[in-house]
């Protein structure tokens, strides 16, 4: 039987984190990791301790941020990393232009890899479906404010004519801090969506998440809530242009996105229609527990390790679920994790890490504001207060949000509300990201040359007209 690893228990993949020793190298260093033809941002924020160094290391393009680590050194300009429960390694030399150059090591797979403090830009990667300038519509950067958080959101407003008085949509990303491309894996899901619709004739008005980017403020605290305000105001500000008809204003929300449309739309009664691209219908809980069944299987994991993995995380989340209090929160989920290691003596914990920084590593992810929201947040009651035309649409081969529990909640939960214009649709062939694919793994992300199905596009463009019309 196949051997369960450590890494089965942690309820979310992370990279993991630094400590280095030697001269002051505290900041951001900042690189581009180029890996299979996928290019990945990787940041270590280096900060300097009585014993030397600590540091976190955010992976933006992955969701990861702020993640703890395991062992460095940094002598005679030697930067050694390790990233120990990754099976990660990296050696880099510091030269004259102040950056270490040197190699990135992970699976016995060697692959260079420069941080620089200065900022880093990836090389422009074509896209089929990715549109060149000059657009044929007009494009505008735009800027609103959260007044309620204080924060300034910086994002894209295109429209089918400069001048003129058009139906609008506001996109709403997915979990993970997002640009208002919601780029990732070198994809531009929303760059491809806007640039769809506008030319059918509808606004777009798309954002960077607060906190990314250009907009300001604190992604990593922030909940499902939080990001919900950025939305009202979006609409608010679309509220105060001319060239927007302010009774044809709709929301499109992918992912977490499909979570926060409904919040908006319950609260904001002229909402002309939502549009759900993999929006979920079931509570975070048993959505998490999905995932991690659908996506083991595909990636070969056993069926005994597997269901252990589901009997760790079911009561982890039930110890969530039961709390009010983030510190007997954190005893409680400590005192559970480290039960759950000494009941699987068969586990290997990480070279490098010791039980308690392991079990440490698992708490704080589950007790951080987002998580704990997630898990507890159930869309049905929320879902029967939305009165406008509703769109669902989730891809056949969806291993994050599997289509057809959540479209089959999503309407039970719309119709009982007494909402009589709720279409559903499983698109076959798509993947999480509306892409054809072959396994739906999110491994298949990044080599998938398409970014967005023609036909679910076609399928959103020809719903709204529908709407609007």
């Amino acid at each position: 039987m196949k051997k369960m690893k450590k890494s089965t228990l942690i309820l979310i993949a992370f990279l993991t984190c630094l400590s280095i020793f030697g001269q002051d190298i505290s900041g951001k260093w900042n690189g581009i990791l180029k890996v299979q033809g996928v290019q990945l941002k990787l940041v270590f924020n280096i900060t300097q301790t009585e014993k030397g160094y600590s540091s976190t290391m955010d992976s933006p393009d992955q969701g990861a941020l702020g993640i703890p680590v395991t062992s460095t050194s940094y002598e005679n300009s030697v930067l050694k990393l390790e990233i120990s429960n990754a099976s990660i390694k990296y050696e880099g030399t510091l030269n004259k232009e102040n950056a270490f150059v040197g190699t990135f090591i992970q699976a016995n797979q060697s692959f260079p890899l420069v941080l620089t403090k200065g900022k880093v830009e990836k090389e422009k990667v074509f896209k089929p479906q990715e549109p060149t300038k000059p657009y044929p519509y007009y494009s505008e950067e735009v800027k609103f404010e959260n007044t309620k958080d204080k924060i300034v959101l910086a994002g894209t407003l295109s429209l089918p004519e400069k001048n003129g008085r058009f139906p609008a949509v506001i996109l709403i990303s997915g979990s993970g801090p997002q640009n208002r491309d919601e780029e990732l894996l070198g994809h531009k899901p929303f760059l491809v969506l806007a640039d769809h619709l506008t030319k059918s004739g509808i606004a777009v008005l798309r954002f960077d998440d607060r906190g990314t980017a250009e907009s300001t403020g604190d992604f990593e605290n922030a909940t499902t809530f939080d990001f919900a305000t950025d939305v009202e105001f979006a609409i608010k500000y679309l509220q105060t242009r001319k060239e927007i008809n302010q009774n044809e204003i709709g929301l499109i929300g992918h992912s977490e996105g499909g979570i926060i449309a409904p919040i908006v739309a319950a609260k904001f009664n002229d909402i002309k229609f939502i549009v759900l691209l993999a929006g979920t219908g079931i509570r975070g809980d048993q959505l998490l527990l999905l995932q991690q069944e659908l996506i083991g299987k595909a990636s070969g994991i056993n069926d005994a390790d597997l269901q252990n993995a589901k009997v760790i995380s079911e009561g982890a989340f039930e110890i969530v679920l039961k709390s009010n209090n983030t510190d007997s929160l954190k005893i409680k989920l400590t005192s559970y994790f480290k039960r759950a290691l000494k009941d699987n003596p068969e586990a290997e914990i990480p070279a490098g890490m010791s039980e308690d920084d392991y079990v440490n590593l698992q708490v704080t992810q589950s007790i951080s504001p987002w998580m704990n929201c997630f898990i507890k947040y159930n869309p049905a009651p929320i879902l029967e207060k939305v009165k406008c035309p509703v769109l669902a649409i989730n891809g056949e081969k969806d291993l994050q949000v599997p289509a057809k529990v959540n479209l089959d909640a999503i309407k039970k939960a719309l119709e009982k509300g007494g909402n009589k214009n709720v279409s559903t649709k499983e698109l076959s062939n798509l993947n999480h990201l509306f892409q054809d694919c072959e396994t739906g793994l999110p491994s298949e992300y990044a080599s998938i040359e398409q970014t967005f199905s023609p036909i679910a596009l076609e399928e959103i463009t020809n719903w709204i007209l529908k709407q609007i019309k």
